[in-house]
């Protein structure tokens, strides 16, 4: 699947459900229900950072007939189509993020919250070139917290 550039995808304003449909189909995604229902419960309060297992609950909640394999499938899909952002924060611990754009994260280590990071608090310099035949598509930063 072709992926498009990071934040290149807009959110509607107004997010009905023939506006996530759309989304959906400008992401080169089908808008069966179950997409349609977990794309609605990700993007209506604008930007956050979601696990799969948080979004299952809010599923469970909001009456949204789904399993959490569906989740984990859905929430891969609408990453490989630029719809989010994945953000690996131990081995098994992975956060998504809907804002797609170039930033930066905090880890709140004892609570599990991730957090951005102000754009323009932190300069990136001494990158290594790429290999031969590759180009760098972006670079991370996790800056974990403790509580004092």
């Amino acid at each position: 699947m072709h992926r498009p550039p990071q934040g290149t995808l807009k959110l509607p304003t107004e997010l009905s459900q023939g506006n996530v449909a759309k989304l959906l189909r400008g992401a080169g995604l089908r808008p069966t229900r179950q997409r349609v229902a977990l794309a609605h419960l990700l993007f209506a309060e604008g930007d956050r950072h979601i696990t799969a297992e948080t979004l299952h609950e809010e599923a469970l909640t909001k009456k949204v007939p789904v399993s959490l394999a569906t989740v984990y499938n859905t929430l891969h899909q609408f990453t490989e189509a630029g719809l989010l952002r994945e953000v690996a924060v131990e081995g098994a611990k992975t956060y998504f993020d809907t804002n797609t754009s170039n930033h930066y994260h905090f880890f709140c280590e004892h609570s599990g919250r991730l957090l951005d990071i102000a754009t323009g608090s932190i300069r990136i310099e001494g990158l290594p070139e790429a290999p031969d035949g590759m180009a760098i598509s972006r670079v991370d930063v996790l800056v974990r917290l403790v509580d004092k």
